[in-house]
Order: C-alpha cells, then sequence, then structure tokens
C-alpha cells in the first residue's frame, strides 16, 4: 500500500513538472538566457516551501512513517566541492535541457531521446560512486 502512494505521488509531482512547463527545454533554454523569470520563479518558490518544510521539521521533531524522529544533519561548508559540482551540474542541466527530475517527466511525455541524457546521468552517478574517496570532500 505504501508503494501506491509514493506512486500516486510521484504521478502527481510529474503532472505538476509537465503542466509547469518546468520539464520544457525551451523554458530552461529561456532561464539561460536570462530571458524569462519562469524558471526562477518556479525554483525560487520550491526553494521557499523547502526552507519552511524543513523548519517546521526541526523545531516541532516530526517523525517519519515508521514513528522514528526526523533528524536532518547539517552540510559540511566547503566552496571547492560545491563551485565544482554546481559547475558540472549547471552545464549538464543546460547541455541536455533537463535535471534529474524533468528528465522523466519527459521520458513520460513521450521524448524518448532523453534517454540518452538518463544514461549519462546513471553513468555519471556510477563513475561519481567509483572516485568519491579521491575528490576533496
Amino acid at each position: 500500500m505504501k508503494n501506491i502512494v509514493y506512486l500516486l505521488i510521484g504521478t502527481f509531482f510529474g503532472i505538476v513538472m509537465y503542466k509547469s512547463e518546468a520539464a520544457s527545454w525551451f523554458r530552461i533554454y529561456e532561464m539561460f538566457q536570462f530571458q524569462s523569470i519562469h524558471m526562477y520563479g518556479l525554483m525560487g518558490t520550491a526553494l521557499a516551501v523547502g526552507i519552511i518544510v524543513v523548519q517546521y521539521i526541526k523545531r516541532n521533531k516530526v517523525k517519519n512513517i515508521n514513528g522514528e524522529p526526523i533528524n536532518i544533519a547539517d552540510k559540511d561548508k566547503s566552496i571547492p566541492r560545491y563551485l565544482i559540482g554546481g559547475i558540472l551540474f549547471g552545464l549538464g542541466w543546460a547541455l541536455a535541457g533537463a535535471c534529474p527530475g524533468p528528465m522523466f517527466v519527459m521520458t513520460g511525455a513521450g521524448y524518448f531521446p532523453i534517454l540518452v541524457v538518463i544514461l549519462g546521468a546513471v553513468l555519471g552517478t556510477w563513475l561519481y560512486g567509483l572516485i568519491k574517496d579521491k575528490l576533496p570532500h
């Protein structure tokens, strides 16, 4: 039964992503050309909601579905890790026209060439797993 809930939430999220044009290559291109505020508005709204929800979870000691307290650990602060990772992520996003969430939305919408991008993302994640101990963290 839990898996059905996750499937329904994921389906709803995909529909919202598609209808809001967050999975639109044109909207992403517009954003990187600084021609429209559409994507910045979507991301800004998601950021604001995320901050509010995380603060609510931390302050009210919310418990997960199994009754265990949710513990959100603080992130290690280091400029190289976020700078290099952000540049690589942004370049991939700009070249592919999609970040991880919209890649799957585009597949569901029938844009099957995005499967090549998903394969590249999976291979990149696998490669990172191989060399992560040698990288500056």
